[in-house]
């Protein structure tokens, strides 16, 4: 069993690169581990950015005949502010990126599974569900695996980790990962039978000690998140979490709210910790990581998507780039990387700080935020990072010096 690359990890960022892949004409091997996509409460919003990606690589068409669902404008709400004043300000969200009308909207199952289908029908073996038993890296790669009771062994010059933050590959090739600590708690749920929100309106607001966002997916369907506090763990757990959730979202200050809360669970709630992890170097010998096995952004800034796609499109362009029986330099993705995170990480924090902390220092310190931005438009500019992509805002929101200016620091 011999192949150009292995790709361990079958959901997005795999089932992509497979795809990318075979249709370049590799040979290629994806194995997966489960038997169905489940919903993980998480990956289903591509920024702009993101969405740009998704074209270069080809992947833009498929998505948007699997369902995908454009979102075209944004309203940030907060507890200082009247609706109609937040509504008023509505951003639209086809500026970010040429001829994109804003971010594109899919379930996460529904995606794997059509990235799976993808990868298939361009001639990638692609094989589920696996076990792998062992990862070898360095200079002769394997991974061996157990797939219908068989194991088996296959090599490739190239293995690829995309299985996501518990990455095989990545303890395989004893690749460190970096995290910082939690800044909240961010819990998710899928609902279905919305009415009264409008579909194509994405939404942030803060109030009281909850701090809510909503996608709309198309048909009724929307997915929302909310942030809260470290120390309430079991605020939403056990019996009933998922109506206290929804009840959650019942709002003053966002009195549209009222539809969510009105909605039909129609997935799992999962809540799970808000912080950013990265690696130093997404490489090593005759291995790449992809996705969150390179390490992944607070899902704050819900760029898990987005980063993946340009993962997938820098890894692909290098590998096909690269002249039979050569080894592919990966230092120019990893360069990018390092700094594409770093930036996101700021803006994550920026992002944290402002719609995820509660109690009256914050409301305060957001109060001011919103009336200081009226004036000065680029206090908002992490903003750009994280719909445009963080190349294309300034080097010099990025630092220190303005982290304090947003957040009243110099001030204070």
């Amino acid at each position: 069993m011999s192949y150009d690359l292995i790709i361990v990890g079958g959901g997005v960022g795999g089932g992509a690169l497979a795809a990318v892949m075979a249709r370049a004409g590799r040979k290629v091997l994806l194995l997966e581990k489960s038997e169905r996509y489940e919903d993980r409460v998480r990956g289903e919003w591509i920024a702009p950015w993101g969405v740009t990606e998704t074209r270069r690589i080809g992947l833009y068409d498929t998505l948007m005949q699997a369902g995908g669902h454009h979102i075209t404008d944004h309203v940030t709400y907060d507890e200082n502010l009247a609706p109609e004043e937040c509504e008023q300000a509505a951003l639209p969200l086809g500026i970010f990126a040429p001829d994109v009308p804003g971010p594109l909207c899919l379930g996460h199952p529904h995606h794997c599974q059509t990235l799976y289908d993808a990868a298939r029908e361009a001639g990638a073996e692609s094989l589920r569900p696996v076990v792998i038993e062992k990862i070898i890296t360095g200079k002769t790669p394997s991974v061996t695996f157990t797939h219908k009771g068989e194991s088996r062994t296959a090599h490739a010059p190239l293995i690829v980790g995309a299985e996501g933050r518990q990455s095989e590959v990545r303890a395989a090739a004893g690749i460190p990962l970096h995290q910082d600590k939690p800044h909240h708690w961010f819990a998710g749920l899928l609902i279905e039978n919305v009415e009264g929100w409008n579909p194509t309106r994405q939404a942030i607001g803060t109030e009281d000690n909850f701090g809510f966002l909503a996608f709309p997916q198309g048909n009724g369907r929307v997915r929302v998140y909310g942030g809260y506090a470290l120390e309430e763990k079991g605020r939403f757990a056990g019996e009933g979490g998922a109506q206290r959730f929804l009840e959650a979202f019942r709002m003053n200050c966002a009195p549209d709210n009222a539809a969510l809360a009105a909605g039909t669970p129609a997935g799992p709630l999962f809540s799970y910790f808000n912080n950013d992890s990265w690696t130093d170097e997404p490489f090593a010998e005759d291995c790449v990581l992809i996705g969150d096995a390179a390490g992944w952004n607070d899902p704050i800034n819900g760029l898990g998507l987005s980063i993946t796609y340009r993962d997938v499109r820098m890894v692909s362009d290098i590998l096909k780039e690269t002249p039979a029986g050569k080894a592919p330099d990966f230092t120019p993705y990893a360069e990018e990387r390092a700094e594409r995170m770093r930036r996101l990480r700021f803006a994550g924090q920026i992002q944290a700080a402002l719609d995820m902390e509660f109690g009256e220092t914050a409301r305060e310190r957001r109060r001011l935020y919103h009336e200081r931005k009226a004036a000065d438009p680029t206090l908002g500019l992490h903003g750009v990072a994280i719909m445009a992509g963080p190349e294309n805002a300034p080097a010099e929101i990025f630092t220190e010096a303005h982290r304090a200016r947003v957040l009243g620091l110099e001030t204070a």
